[in-house]
Formats: structure tokens, C-alpha cells, sequence
């Protein structure tokens, strides 16, 4: 996360594509070994296409490709048959998870069953597509016209409001011919409404915290207004809570007392490298560590040029080490079980929000941040098995 010591571094055209029958995906497969099973999205044009789930599909489970070059495979055996090779943000149809042996150099066993196939789990995040109606107006704040939002679309397509991309990750997607996109679950502020030239609504997008003052719009439909209530604590009478991080067994537990009152599984940092080393650098730090600040949405960054990262509207973010390290939501993959992190706690969007409300400081919609000063709000525990 960029410099967390400073303020964290700071139109819609519908087209439904039906999905592939058992029979026409045979015969898509015997002209090319790419396929995108289905594709909902929302947005203007992109190389990826325009199409969008039918309604009658909009509340089904989907799962969305977080990288390029996913095999689908006959059965969920990374040495069956592979029936095609799917490209980054491929929507598929997610009829249930199955247990099964893992790819080489991969521990977890879950894949996901598709009408046509089968994908690695880790490398599927669960997705819906569910759409809202536009707001004529935005809610007035202390932070002016606006309201914190969430994606919940697999992904919409973005425009920057003014045409110059200034964070790494924005400028390198651009550079290679990528859309740049928001995704599923994602958080963001929205300040501004519009109508484009379709007449479809708009919603002015940008990140109140870390952001590198990048703004955007995106179609309003695709976003979930978030309530205050979604923010409102989980038994704030509770004064004796702590959070247990096991390092070991990739979980995170919550206790009131002696009380276990929430379980979930959990990436946090990568502790080795492929040749077995230590990698302290990136491993979450062991000990008790007070939460010192909440944020409900912030852009993360840093690292290296070339070996960093980069990512927008992410949600839910507890902090608990001074360096950076928290408790946060994540949309880009879905090997929760395994060590994933550059030292973080990576949790599933719905997890984070729990932790996120249930443990203290609390924090108000407006401004979506706060900072609780020594000694801290309610602790971390990470330890080792």
C-alpha cells in the first residue's frame, strides 16, 4: 500500500449473448480453442464485446476469469482434456463448486463447474449481475453531493473524466489497448450524475482516499448504493473482541470473551519463495496489533516498477500494522486457504465487511475514514499454527 503513513499514498448498449449450448460450444471448439462462454459487461465498446446477461439471468450465479489463459477442462483434473483457453474477464455460468486435484505448484483443491466445463477455483471470482435503478439526485453530505457505491456487475467499463491517466496501474492498461474497468465488489465514492448522448445515466466516480486523482464515468446501473446501515457496528456491546489471524492455517476468527462468533478462511502473506527462503518482506507480521484505522474504501499501491501493484475501490480495509498491513476485501482471485499477500490479510468482500463492522473503531459513512489513536481499537492476533 502506498505510503499508509500518508493518508494511505494516497450508454449502455444491451445485447444479450446466450450461452453456449454442450452442442454448439463442440462445434465453437472445433474452429479455435478460445471461447468466452459468456459475457456480460457494461460499458462502451472494448475488443472484449458488448454483450449483457438477459434479465432473466441477472440474480444467477456467474464467475468471472481474473486472469488470461484459464484452461477449462473436461473434468476438474488439471490433466484432462483442456476445451479451451479462456482470456482474462471471461463471464462464466457457476453451477457449484467440486473437489478435485490441484494444478502443479497449487494446494487447493476447488474448481468450479460450468455448463461447458471446468474452471480452477482460485483463479474464478464469484460474481452476479445485478442491476440498479439510476438515482435522479445524490444524497447531500458533509463531503458534498455523494454517496460510497459498489460494483455489482462482473465489470463496467470506466472513461476517464478527463482523458489523463495518472496512476501506474491505469497508464499500463492503457498501454496495452485494456479498458480500464471496475469489478465486481469493488468501492468507490460517486460525486456526480449525467446523461450521455444515449440518454443513459452516469455516475462521476474517483477514491477519496490513495487515489492518484484519476476520475471516472461509468454507467449508473452497475453500481449498488451502499446504505449506512451497511456500516452500523455489529454488537458494539461487547467490549472484550479480538481477531485471531493463524498464519499456519490461512483463517481468521473473531472471539467475544472465549467465544468464537466468526470463522473465515483467509490469504495472508506469502511467507517463502519457489526455492523455500523466508520471505520476511512480505509475510504478515506476527504478534497483537490494535486496529489504528478504518477506511471503507482506499486505492492500494507500491512495490516495484514492473512488480508491484495497483489496485482501485478497495473495500473494507481495517488497518493493523503501522507499515500498511490490513484486513481488507479482494476481487482479484479466489484462493482464499492459501498465502496470496504482500503481507495483508486478503478476505472475501462479505468477511471483510463483517470484520470491518464488527471490530472498533466503528466509522461513519461520512467521510468513510477514521483514525483511533494509541491504544487502538480492537486487536489482531496473527500467529503461527
Amino acid at each position: 500500500m502506498r505510503s499508509a503513513q500518508n493518508d494511505m499514498q494516497r450508454q449502455r448498449p444491451r445485447r444479450p449473448r446466450e450461452s453456449l449450448t454442450r452442442r454448439g460450444f463442440a462445434r465453437a471448439l472445433a474452429t479455435t480453442m478460445a471461447v468466452a462462454v459468456v459475457s456480460p459487461r457494461l460499458g462502451s465498446g472494448s475488443p472484449n464485446g458488448e454483450s449483457v446477461l438477459p434479465a432473466s439471468l441477472d440474480e444467477e450465479r456467474l464467475g468471472r476469469v481474473v486472469q488470461d489463459g484459464v484452461e477449462l477442462k473436461l473434468r476438474p483434473d488439471p490433466d484432462s482434456q483442456t476445451l479451451a483457453v479462456l482470456a482474462e474477464d471471461t463471464v462464466v455460468h457457476w453451477l457449484r463448486e467440486v473437489v478435485g486435484p490441484p494444478p502443479r505448484f497449487q494446494v487447493n483443491w476447488r474448481w468450479v463447474e460450468t455448463p461447458e466445463g471446468y474452471l480452477f477455483a482460485p483463479r474464478v471470482q464469484p460474481v452476479r449481475e445485478l442491476l440498479n435503478p439510476p438515482l435522479p439526485t445524490l444524497p447531500q453530505t458533509d463531503m458534498g453531493p455523494g454517496m460510497w457505491a459498489e460494483v455489482s456487475v462482473p465489470y463496467v467499463d470506466l472513461t476517464l473524466y478527463d482523458g489523463r491517466p495518472r496512476s501506474p496501474g491505469l497508464k499500463a492498461r492503457i498501454e496495452q489497448s485494456k479498458t480500464p474497468r471496475l469489478y465486481y465488489s469493488q468501492v468507490i465514492w460517486i460525486d456526480e450524475i449525467r446523461t450521455d448522448a444515449s440518454g443513459a445515466a452516469q455516475y462521476r466516480i474517483r477514491e477519496p482516499y490513495g487515489s492518484y486523482g484519476d476520475m471516472f464515468w461509468a454507467a449508473a446501473e452497475a453500481f449498488r448504493p451502499l446504505t449506512a446501515e451497511e456500516l452500523s457496528p455489529l454488537s458494539p456491546e461487547v467490549s472484550e473482541k479480538r481477531v485471531l489471524v493463524d498464519n499456519t492455517r490461512q483463517t481468521l476468527s473473531c472471539f467475544e470473551g472465549g467465544s468464537e462468533v466468526f470463522f473465515c478462511r483467509v490469504s495472508t502473506g506469502v511467507n517463502f519463495d519457489a526455492l523455500g527462503n523466508p520471505l520476511d518482506r512480505s509475510s504478515t507480521p506476527r504478534g497483537s496489533h490494535p486496529i489504528w484505522r478504518k477506511l471503507i474504501s482506499v486505492h492500494m499501491s507500491g512495490g516495484t516498477t514492473g512488480g508491484g501493484w495497483d489496485l482501485a475501490g478497495v473495500g473494507w480495509v481495517s488497518l493493523f500494522v503501522g507499515s500498511g498491513v490490513a484486513i481488507h476485501s479482494t476481487f482479484w482471485h479466489n484462493n482464499f486457504g492459501m498465502t496470496m499477500s504482500r503481507g495483508c490479510v486478503n478476505a472475501r468482500p462479505e468477511d471483510a465487511q463483517f470484520v470491518f463492522r464488527w471490530t472498533q473503531p466503528s466509522v461513519p459513512y461520512v467521510p468513510g475514514d477514521v483514525t483511533v489513536s494509541m491504544p487502538g481499537g480492537t486487536r489482531v492476533e496473527v500467529v503461527e499454527g
